[in-house]
Formats: C-alpha cells, structure tokens, sequence
C-alpha cells in the first residue's frame, strides 16, 4: 500500500475487509437528480438547490458582493457562483490547481489553499470574467497526501489559519505536521497555533469569546465506536489536543499511548460520534432562523466509512453551555443516508448576509440554501 492510504492498519477480517473510503460519481448530478425531496429539516425551514454542476463542491466562502465561491479536492478547480438579477451563474474561477480544498475571503481578496501552498486573488468580485491566475502567499507546507488537503479562515485578529493533518491514519507526526498554523495575510509571521490536531476540516471563532473551535477526525481502524470525532477549543496559543496518544479526550492510543496520560492534554469540549467525519462548521450570528438558533455551531458530518452501518451524512446543531463546552448535539439537515448508502455528503456551511445558510455536497457537486419561513426563492 503507499504511504498514508487509508487502508493502512486495517484488521485481516472478512467484515473490516468490506470497509472503504466510498468514491463520489464521477460527474456532479443534473440539478434535477438532486435529492432535496429526500432531505429533512426541522419545522419552518425550507432547502432549495443554491447552485449546481460543481464537481466535488467542498469549502464555500461568500464575497462582498454577494459571489459564492467554492472550493474542490478532487478536481483543479475554484467556482464563482454570481447572482444577478435573481439569476445566478456558475463559472470556474481558477483551474490548474492541485487539491484546492480551502478558501478564504477577506477585504476583496480571496485565499485559495491547496495541498502544500495558499495564494491569493485581489479585488477578485471586480475580476470574475477575466480573472487572473492566483500569486503566491505562502509555500512552507508537507506535500503529504494523506490528510494534505486544507481548510483556511481568517481570524478576528486578521491572521490566516491553516492546519497541517497528520499524514497517515495513525502515526508519530514530525514537528511540522498535525498542527494549525497562524500567520500574517502575507504568510510571514508563522507559528503553531494549536499542536495534536489530527486532521481538521473546518474551523470557526465563537462570536462571544473569539476563541476558535474546529472539528478534528479521529483514526480509523480501533473499533466500529471508537474513538469520536471531536469538537475542540483553544484557550491559548500552544495546546497540545492529544492525537496520536490520546482520542476523544479519555482513549489512550494503543499503539502511540503507553507512557502518556489523557489528561496531558486539553481534552474536547463536545464529541461528535465515532468516524462521522465532522467537516466544515460556522457559528450562526443570523437575524433570518429562530432566536433559539443564535451562537448555535452548524457542523457538516461528512459521513462514515470506517463504520459498517454508516453515521453522520447530515448536518447538526451544536448548543453550547455557558462555560464555552457542548450542552446538546441536534439533527439539522437529515436524509443524506438511505438504506445505509449516501444519496449525498455535506462538507462545509456557509451563513449568507440575509441569514440564510448554504450546505455544501461533494458527492452530487452542489450546494444547497436553507431559509426559515416563507422566502422568495430567486430564479435559477
């Protein structure tokens, strides 16, 4: 097997033998194969078809001027979803790149991160019909592919976040890996943030104490239940959340954990179920959903593969207790499993200024708009 396949460490039994990350179709679905009939929401809430016809559709970052940018990591490319008009359009923004998974946009330009490097593109809603290819901002990455591919944000503090996952399922990283890194919007400034993060997909900053939460992937291959994906807080700069020696807080790892103690590290404030894969997350500060939806974390679970009966595929609400750690994780966006096969994966989540919510599917190359109420839904 080559370095950092998943099937690493997989037990020699005929059910782990069944077990497989599961591929995508290999085009995005015709908009009218979605499976927005077959999904669920609470009371009041409405789903319609946002945008469609992107292959592997991951990261979703919304510009000024209301453009919807989406990342891949599969294909070379970043899409520009333009409304104008109540008519929105889909084109690619950049090509050529190599796993281009994370995006971030902040004062008119917008941060592509793919595998081993971020760059930029200035001013780019005054470029969309001629844009111009990305300028480097910073290249000091491991070129791993296992865990290789990127989610980026800009924190409060105008610094750029990128994480480095561990490049295998479960092993000793170097001093370079299992990390996120911090820096200046130019990539100088560089230091590690947060160590013994396993591989985080998303990440976001709690409004009432701008203190960063992200999502980090437990290891495959322990057991059906074990270890939980986690939910996870900074307090401060430099601490260590425990992979490869400790899992969802209280697991020691039984390869890397002898000599170690759970409790050396900073364990999660919440768990979110064993290989659910809990992407991309955002704090709703909305006005459009119910009040009880207010500071509420919406975490995209990508969905199991290392799990005989699959868990995750949806979209869940996070409530937080006072104290900053998890009081309830809640079903959102259902209906992505049927008869334990996925009709479609979230990735990330994506608050628009009118409130509304965008979900992103890999699997069908699309992103879906969750409104409360009644809406206008503008043409497509």
């Amino acid at each position: 097997m080559p370095p950092g396949s998943p099937l690493i460490g997989r037990p020699d039994n005929a059910n782990a033998a069944k077990l497989a990350p599961v591929a995508a179709p290999p085009i995005p679905a015709a908009a009218d194969k979605l499976p927005t009939a077959k999904l669920k929401l609470p009371p009041g809430f409405n789903i319609e078809v946002y945008a469609s016809g992107m292959a592997n559709a991951r990261s979703v970052r919304v510009g000024d001027k209301g453009t919807v940018f989406v990342g891949s990591r599969l294909v070379d490319k970043v899409y520009a979803v333009t409304n104008k008009d109540g008519k929105r359009a889909v084109k690619v923004l950049a090509s050529g790149l190599y796993r281009p998974n994370g995006l971030a946009y902040y004062n008119g330009t917008l941060y592509i991160a793919e595998l081993s490097k971020i760059s930029k593109i200035e001013n780019v809603e005054d470029k969309l019909d001629n844009p111009p290819k990305p300028t480097m901002v910073y290249d000091d990455l491991p070129k791993d592919e296992a865990h290789g591919w990127k989610f980026i944000a800009i924190g409060p503090d105008n610094k750029l976040y990128v994480p480095v996952g561990q490049p295998g399922n479960n092993v000793m990283p170097s001093d370079k890996h299992a990390q996120i890194r911090r820096m200046n919007l130019d990539g100088s400034g560089v230091e590690v943030y947060a160590r013994g993060v396993r591989n985080t997909v998303g990440f976001d900053w709690n409004p009432s104490t701008k203190q960063l939460y992200f999502t980090d992937n437990g290891r495959d291959w322990l057991s059906e239940d074990i270890p939980q994906d986690e939910l996870n807080r900074v307090t401060k700069a430099g601490e260590h959340f425990g992979s490869p020696y400790c899992y969802q807080g209280n697991f020691t790892d039984p390869e890397f954990g002898w000599g170690h103690a759970c409790s050396e590290f900073t364990p999660p404030v919440g768990l979110m179920g064993p290989h659910t894969a809990a992407l991309g997350m955002r704090f709703y500060t909305g006005s459009m959903f119910p009040g009880a939806y207010k500071n509420v974390i919406f975490v995209a679970r990508h969905g199991s593969w290392n799990k005989s009966k699959k868990e995750g595929g949806d979209v869940v609400a996070v409530r937080l207790n006072k104290n900053g750690t998890v009081k309830s994780v809640e079903p959102f966006l259902t209906g992505f499993i049927e008869n334990n096969n996925y009709v479609g994966r979230p990735v990330d989540v994506q608050q628009m200024k009118d409130g509304s919510l965008l979900v992103s599917d890999d699997w069908n190359g699309a992103v879906y708009r969750i409104t409360y109420g009644k809406q206008k839904s503008a043409s497509r």
